[in-house]
């Protein structure tokens, strides 16, 4: 085979262009944060409101509490990781404003 198929990779790799001066672009890197933050925050939101709503089934259900509990305790803890995940990008963005001024 004279010819060498090209492999894609149908963009489950995102390669970021490097910057051929080498220097970091603060701007741009608070922007992300900023997103990454928001999107922290958005996935606490959701993650607690579907853990009242188990609450909700809870007591609604009876006869299905025990799964409707653990379902509630997993979505605590997702909201928790959620809002731990926006902190720690609010500090990184914080981080990159302080950088950039």
């Amino acid at each position: 085979m004279a010819e060498e198929k090209e492999k894609h990779h149908f963009s489950l790799f995102h390669h970021k262009e490097e910057n051929p001066s080498g220097e970091v672009d603060y701007e741009k890197e608070e922007k992300e944060h900023k997103h990454k933050e928001h999107r922290g925050e958005l996935g606490a939101v959701a993650a607690g409101t579907f853990a009242m709503y188990e609450r909700h089934e809870e007591k609604k259900d009876p006869e299905h509490a025990h799964k409707h509990k653990i379902e509630e305790e997993v979505a605590e803890a997702v909201a928790v990781g959620g809002a731990g995940f926006a902190f720690h990008e609010h500090h990184e963005k914080k981080e990159a404003h302080k950088h950039e001024h």
